[in-house]
């Protein structure tokens, strides 16, 4: 028998996980901002750029296996801390560093450290939530990691000529302890929850039933590259392409990208608190994503066709093509709910690891593409170009194998 949380005990929780994802949010952002900051400083060039970014989801994507099990087994509150305690270090590490590859070491152990901030909380919310409360709260944690986001922008910007970038990693490994001591505090313990016949076979110690799922195959590839698509722009291509295609200043820049974070915060909330309106009204998840995302298409082939014409209007395109594409985020809770409470850990982390590793794959093979185009005599803009291209049809074909996979007769919520 599931034990639900009292209102009130409820909320408290979620603004504990919730900090914790805000801090991680940042960390994960914070390499686009200072991007021209890294480049200058260590001479990077695009592919060293990508892959440093990448680095934390490389990092992030290698301990989600794991993390499910131990997530199912030991329950959100232990995990993550024990993984926070690990994102101190590598924050710590990052402020140390004085070479590239030093960055690259501590951005990986940073990922590895951050990675349980949220499907800590969601395996949690799996148990201690009603479903409309599950949808709600994912929605939410995702506007709390927009809030990161944000902080990462223009504040960063701001305080970069006051204190340096190696100043700010010191200050989020304290900002980071101070977290876990929040979770120590009001995060309830993990309780083993008996089960019938039938959930201990699915319960098994491997990933075979998760993967073997229809509905996780069918939504993978999205995962993979529209999800991880998504966060890689934000996260760190965005920044580059208004600065050396649209001919931006790094402050316009990281103003562009501060708009860009807020949009992305107003329309998580909106999520939130639409999307219970909309499944009461028979709008699921599949329905909405199938109808929304189209526009995320249509908007990136807009922003490559227009390449540096576009001018001002940049970082208005590229809020409107992230927005857009927040559809697919709705497949994240609706992924956990296709199992049942003792797999929500194992599932999710499945999906997780999709997500980050596609991440990682945009960041550094966008990284790698520009440089390649360059090589082979475009100039920066088409070079840009031909490389987003690539990452358009990319998004096109998993959506076409989301509509051409057969829908399933998922397990009640």
């Amino acid at each position: 028998m599931l034990k639900l949380l009292s209102r009130r005990h409820a909320v408290v929780v979620f603004v504990a996980f919730a900090f914790a994802y805000f801090l991680s949010s940042l960390i994960r952002a914070i390499t686009a901002t200072l991007s021209p900051t890294l480049t200058q400083e260590f001479a990077l060039d695009a592919q060293a750029l990508g892959l440093l970014a990448g680095a934390y989801f490389f990092g992030f994507a290698a301990t989600q296996l794991p993390l499910g099990a131990w997530l199912d087994r030991h329950g959100p509150k232990k995990v993550i801390l024990y993984f926070l305690l690990v994102a101190v270090l590598g924050c710590v590490a990052f402020a140390m560093s004085g070479s590239f590859t030093g960055l690259l070491l501590a951005r990986v152990l940073t990922g590895v450290g951050v990675s349980a901030c949220l499907m800590a909380p969601l395996t949690g919310y799996r148990r201690w939530f009603v479903p409309s409360s599950q949808m709600r709260a994912n929605s939410w944690m995702l506007m709390t990691g927009s809030f990161g986001m944000v902080a990462s922008t223009l504040p960063v910007q701001w305080l970069l000529p006051l204190v340096g970038w190696r100043a700010l990693f010191w200050a989020l490994a304290a900002l980071v302890a101070l977290a876990m001591l929040l979770i120590a505090w009001q995060v309830p313990q993990w309780q083993t929850v008996a089960t019938s016949g039938s959930d201990s076979a699915v319960a098994k110690p491997s990933y075979a039933e998760v993967w073997r799922h229809p509905y996780f195959r069918k939504m993978a590839p999205m995962a993979f590259f529209i999800y991880g698509g998504l966060i890689a722009m934000q996260t760190l291509w965005v920044t580059p392409w208004m600065i050396r295609v649209a001919g931006f200043t790094p402050l316009q820049a990281a103003t562009g990208l501060f708009g860009l974070n807020m949009a992305m915060l107003g329309t998580f909330f909106a999520w939130g608190m639409a999307f219970p309106w909309l499944a009461r009204r028979g709008y699921s998840s599949d329905r909405l994503i199938a109808f929304g995302l189209p526009v995320s298409f249509i908007l990136l082939a807009s922003i490559i066709a227009l390449g540096s014409s576009i001018g001002a209007w940049a970082g208005v395109a590229w809020a409107l093509y992230c927005m857009s594409c927040t559809f697919v985020s709705l497949a994240q809770p609706a992924v956990a709910m296709a199992f049942p409470p003792n797999l929500a850990g194992r599932a999710l982390s499945s999906y997780n690891l999709l997500l980050f590793a596609g991440v990682f794959a945009v960041q550094w093979g966008i990284g790698l593409a520009i440089d390649g185009f360059q090589a082979l005599g475009r100039t920066e803009e088409t070079a840009f170009q031909a490389a987003m291209t690539i990452y358009l049809l990319c998004t096109i074909a998993s959506y076409v194998f989301f509509l051409s996979t057969k829908s399933h007769n998922r397990q009640p919520c």
